[in-house]
């Protein structure tokens, strides 16, 4: 084999001789072909080119990073009200069916009379008693107290969306009940869809719930909001008080009302705050 020839010199000078440049090589602290001292660069720039005087990419666009693109303020709003608009939709199909005599109607009658009756007569009249004003007025009234006295002004509106969102129950389950004038399902008489207890049980407790949740110490309000909620449409529908769809509806309906309400006072504080915290 062919041995590459060495690069003439003595052997003592291999380590006092400056090392050589070779063509083709770069080094990274080579001065630029201007002299001026700073490090070469294949395009000719500094290695610190300052931001505002970066040359633009192909797209003319300069060379930074983007921001981070945010949903349009459209999609935002929409996703906020789907919630609001399913329940309502929900509420109109049920109402629907219970006015016009539809399939679901005659499941629900079916379903009802198999289930009038069953279980101890005191437990489902306690459990059907839990939606009534004297008994669901007062728990939230505690609540709006509480929050008042421990927040003040500051959740002024939330106590007040509470307030109102129950003073639209009687305002929208009394129209409703004459206009569809079902009857009810141990008398001839009419005016049992929705079912007053159940949307005055769920606008009450849930109106209490969302006002405490804003205390860690009270969270176990909202499963019990639940639970009530619950408890008193099954007293309703085993008592023989109410058809299931009577119940089914004022939970869709009470949903509405407690969506709207807590959507409203999202928006007041929001401004609120803006408002607070904004220049003067």
């Amino acid at each position: 084999m062919r041995e590459t020839p060495r690069p003439q010199g003595a052997a003592g000078d291999s380590g006092s001789g400056l090392p050589q440049h070779r063509p083709g090589r770069a080094f990274a602290h080579t001065t630029g072909a201007s002299g001026s001292g700073t490090p070469h660069r294949s395009d000719g720039r500094s290695s610190q080119t300052p931001r505002g005087v970066r040359q633009p990419d192909q797209a003319g666009r300069l060379g930074t990073t983007p921001p981070v693109p945010r949903p349009p303020a459209f999609f935002t709003a929409l996703f906020g009200l789907l919630p609001i608009v399913l329940c309502a939709a929900l509420f109109a199909l049920v109402s629907q069916q219970v006015a016009t005599g539809g399939p679901l109607r005659s499941l629900d009658e079916r379903a009802g009379r198999t289930l009038f009756g069953r279980g101890p007569e005191p437990l489902t009249e306690l459990l059907a008693d839990l939606g009534s004003l004297p008994v669901a007025l007062p728990v939230l009234a505690a609540a709006v107290a509480y929050t008042l006295w421990r927040d003040g002004a500051r959740r002024r509106y939330e106590a007040l969306a509470a307030v109102l969102a129950m003073a639209a129950v009687p305002a929208l389950v009394v129209p409703l009940k004459a206009l569809i004038a079902r009857p009810g399902p141990l008398t001839d008489a009419t005016g049992y869809y929705p079912s007053g207890h159940t949307a005055t049980a769920m606008v009450a407790y849930g109106g209490a719930a969302l006002l405490l949740l804003a205390y860690p110490r009270l969270g176990w309000t909202a499963p019990a909001a639940g639970v009530l909620t619950l408890a008193t449409g099954a007293g309703l529908v085993l008592r023989g008080y109410h058809w299931p769809l009577d119940v089914l509806g004022s939970w869709l309906l009470g949903a509405v009302i407690l969506l709207v309400s807590s959507r409203c006072t999202r928006r007041s504080s929001a401004r609120t705050a803006t408002g607070c915290n904004g220049p003067s």
